[in-house]
């Protein structure tokens, strides 16, 4: 195989590496979205706002101490 020839298929392996760290920020971000979500359940909380609200409403509490 000519130097050339194996140029040419380089970009073929990158691309597969690429997609392996594409799928791995994919599952890591899965990771951290599946753990948000058990943690907002676990503080009894079912939106962003909520979530929100209750940070403010404890450095309110914080502050007063």
């Amino acid at each position: 195989m000519k130097a050339s020839d194996q140029q040419k298929s380089k970009p073929d392996e990158l691309d597969d590496d690429e997609f392996d760290d594409n799928e791995y920020d994919e599952l890591a971000i899965l990771e951290r979205l599946e753990a948000l979500r058990e943690d907002m359940e676990d503080l009894g909380v079912t939106n962003l706002s909520e979530l929100i609200e209750r940070i403010e409403e404890l450095h309110r509490q914080l502050d007063n101490k």
